[in-house]
């Protein structure tokens, strides 16, 4: 397996009057086919690691390299035409757009990279949330559906441009159990049946433990 992420020394500070140091001198790589769980105290900076990670942030030091490519060089275009081809995001909370049904939600990221026609885009966001048991939600609006099908939703537009890596933050933080545990299994077919990269912050240890391996952060540093 190659790695799909690496860092050096990778370092990120607030320049407040007194600077915070969110991320210090993390070196990590993360394999493809990984199923990487992220955790640590509240404050701890699993976060802002991750949207190091996910392009979402710059850092004040170290590198990054994101499937062999040195991020650091990259101006605006470049990162956000990187995010839309090799990163998927699933966050606590879902952020769809609630005027959007699920399917037109989905198709958002594919319309803007712009590799596909509509009708192909249409019907990728269809199999895509049927595939994940939504194939009787796609013409719904969020506030039509379950706090764990908007979730299915999420991860659904997460896989739209077929992205090698999902970075999650705390994606069952905000379900019941049931659907907690429906959200994990969905994330670990992810790695297991469709070879993605899945990254995950998360305060559940239980469900951390049943990942291939824990980061595990203190302080901005990894513990």
């Amino acid at each position: 397996m190659s790695a799909l992420i690496e860092t050096e020394k990778l370092t990120r500070v607030l320049p407040e009057t007194v600077p915070v140091t969110l991320v210090k001198d993390i070196t990590l790589a993360i394999n493809e086919r990984e199923f990487v769980a992220v955790t640590g105290p509240s404050g701890s900076g699993k976060s802002s690691l991750l949207y190091l990670l996910g392009l979402l942030d710059r850092p004040t030091a170290g590198r990054l390299k994101i499937g062999g490519r040195d991020t650091e060089p990259m101006n605006e275009r470049e990162r956000a035409r990187t995010r839309l081809s090799m990163l998927g995001f699933v966050f606590q909370f879902h952020f769809l757009l609630p005027e959007f049904t699920a399917r037109e939600n989905v198709e958002i990221p594919m319309r803007k990279l712009g590799r596909l026609g509509r009708p192909e885009m249409r019907q990728r966001a269809g199999e895509l949330l049927s595939s994940l048991g939504l194939g009787e939600h796609l013409d719904k609006r969020p506030d039509q559906l379950s706090g764990g099908h908007r979730q299915r939703v999420a991860v659904a537009r997460s896989l739209a441009n077929d992205p090698p890596l999902i970075l999650a933050d705390e994606p069952t933080g905000s379900l019941d159990s049931k659907s907690s545990e429906q959200v994990f299994a969905i994330l670990e077919n992810l790695v297991r049946e469709r070879g993605k990269t899945v990254v995950a912050v998360t305060h559940d240890l239980d469900m951390a433990a049943r990942m291939d391996r824990r980061i595990h952060i203190v302080d901005g540093k990894i513990g």
